[in-house]
């Protein structure tokens, strides 16, 4: 049944009349290891995300039915996939390949592990640990590249996988190389994977991205008209998989290549076509965020201050996505694959030397604690900078965006809401609310919302339905916000106020309590306020230097 549709092309609907049969018969006979490739198969063929979605919840479903541990990291692993390829959520990928590599510690089969292995690298290096994402993709590109080649071991199925496999770990170790400096090995990896890839028509997706590598390396040597022909042969096929974020990246490096051919206009067109791809699918790859400062200046040099609001706006946009992302991501990384990956390792000798003796146990132990030591507090000092770097880049952005005319920052519109509002009471008290904004009235200690509908001349409930409507936050968030990026913006414009300790800081924006003000700049920002001070303290003294 399965050969009746197994040739159709990705995403090709038409393959679903055969494939339903198949589906059908499976579920009949309750064989749930065929129902589950069946439900791959649909996952596969489906054109849209949505429904790759429902297939690969469905393919869980009959992989816990069948209760294979394999089938399990099979369907954990390609629901993973729909999230992170069709959908560029990585915090949901994770918790799905965090979840087969539970599945994955007793296994014997290695093509799992391995495949799992390449996904979490991935994420690793979306989060930019560059050096330890390449180690895992080396350890992929040793195993698929071994596998490949058993021509007369594998069915040709199997050699075809293990070869993508391949071809993908080895562009991904590129993407590294070429975050990590290292354009001579990321140039080298390029010419192999053309080298591999050959004439076959089977990998044009995979040339594509080779393609694209090649592009970018020609536009960092400045060698822009080699570039433009490299990034342009290699669109097709991404746009044909539909891998926007790669997407993104070709029309980012044909807009800096025009840019180097003093073509303005035609990169801009470029530029705003990424923005267009984010608007849809809210996501961007941190290397694509100069994007916007790119449009941002333009725009300035334009004089079309709405358009330059309008990509302050899209900037902070994406900056709080990606902050959500590391934040959420990071942590669980470290916690749920890399300490149980040590821990993992160390049953494996456990194991292998049971019979050791109670020193070399003693060691490993040791060894593990001071490594997972080590690691935490790398991790902690890279996610803090990068959290200091977050907050201090909102703090530009907000600082050029006050830069544009009163039309730029008019008050939001009022319009017909879920309650029954008098339009010009909205008014008249969004105005009050923006004076009071504007004097740091927020600062006042023990200000509660009573205390202010009072001031405002206005009730409690009534306030509190236009700040929810209209600030889009509930009172208490609204006024924590106002306080954290007052006091954010203190420590970035005056260096007198890095010299406050917490408390002070904290009575300065109208916090009463340390902790309280810890834990809300922690929650605004992302960094606590001691990190965050002692980062500004070493900016200055790094400037200062210089």
């Amino acid at each position: 049944m399965r050969e009746k549709y197994e040739d159709f092309p990705e995403n090709d609907q038409k393959a679903f009349p055969f494939l339903q049969p198949y589906i059908d018969k499976a579920k009949k006979e309750k064989n749930y290891e065929k129902l589950v490739q069946g439900y791959k198969d649909g996952v596969f063929f489906a054109f849209l995300s949505e429904d790759k979605l429902k297939y690969a919840d469905s393919m869980i479903w009959a992989a816990n039915q069948s209760r294979s541990e394999d089938l399990r990291i099979i369907s954990h692993i390609d629901k993973g996939v729909v999230y992170y390829y069709h959908y560029k959520k990585y915090q949901l990928a994770l918790n799905e390949y965090l979840e087969a590599y539970k599945y994955s510690k007793n296994t014997k089969n290695e093509y799992l592990k391995y495949q799992n292995l390449y996904h979490i690298g991935v994420i690793k290096s979306y989060l930019g640990y560059y050096e330890d994402a390449s180690e895992l993709f080396m350890k992929c590109l040793v195993y698929y590249r071994e596998k490949a080649r058993s021509v007369t071991k594998l069915h040709p199925n199997e050699i075809y996988n293990n070869k993508k496999g391949y071809l993908n770990s080895l562009y991904q170790t590129i993407i590294c190389y070429r975050h990590l400096g290292k354009y001579k090995e990321a140039d080298e990896a390029i010419q192999t994977g053309f080298s591999e890839i050959g004439n076959n028509p089977e990998y044009d997706l995979e040339k594509g991205y080779f393609l694209l590598s090649r592009g970018i390396s020609e536009y960092r040597h400045s060698r822009f008209q080699p570039a433009l022909k490299n990034l342009n042969e290699a669109l097709p096929a991404i746009k044909s998989s539909r891998d926007f974020a790669r997407l993104s990246v070709g029309y980012f490096y044909i807009g800096k290549s025009y840019s180097g051919l003093k073509k303005t206009k035609e990169s801009v067109v470029y530029f705003k076509k990424i923005d267009s791809i984010f608007r849809k699918h809210q996501f961007m790859l941190p290397e694509l965020r100069e994007n916007y400062e790119i449009l941002i200046d333009y725009s300035r040099k334009e004089k079309n201050q709405a358009q330059q609001l309008y990509y302050t706006n899209q900037l902070l946009k994406a900056d709080s996505i990606m902050s959500k992302d590391f934040i959420y991501l990071s942590p669980k990384m470290h916690k749920d694959y890399d300490t149980n990956n040590l821990m993992d390792e160390k049953d494996k000798l456990q194991k292998i030397n049971y019979l050791g003796t109670i020193i070399i146990i003693v060691l490993i132990v040791w060894a593990i604690g001071l490594v997972a030591l080590l690691t935490r507090r790398h991790k902690k000092a890279k996610e803090i900078q990068q959290k200091y770097v977050l907050v201090e880049e909102k703090f530009t952005a907000s600082q050029n965006s006050e830069k544009g005319t009163a039309e730029a920052v008019a008050l939001p519109m009022v319009e017909e809401k879920r309650f029954s509002l008098n339009e010009d009471k909205v008014e008249e008290l969004l105005q009050k609310l923006k004076a009071f904004e504007d004097k740091k009235e927020f600062t006042q200690k023990g200000l509660t919302i009573g205390k202010l509908a009072a001031q405002l001349g206005t009730n409690s409930n009534y306030l509190s339905q236009v700040v929810n409507e209209y600030k889009k936050v509930n009172f208490n968030k609204y006024l924590s916000e106002l306080r954290i990026n007052y006091i954010t913006n203190l420590l970035f414009e005056d260096k007198k106020y890095l010299k406050y300790n917490i408390e002070t800081l904290a009575r300065e924006c109208g916090i009463a309590s340390r902790q309280n003000f810890s834990d809300l700049f922690y929650e605004i920002n992302g960094i606590r306020p001691t990190d965050f001070v002692k980062k500004r303290r070493e900016e200055l003294e790094n400037d200062g230097n210089r």
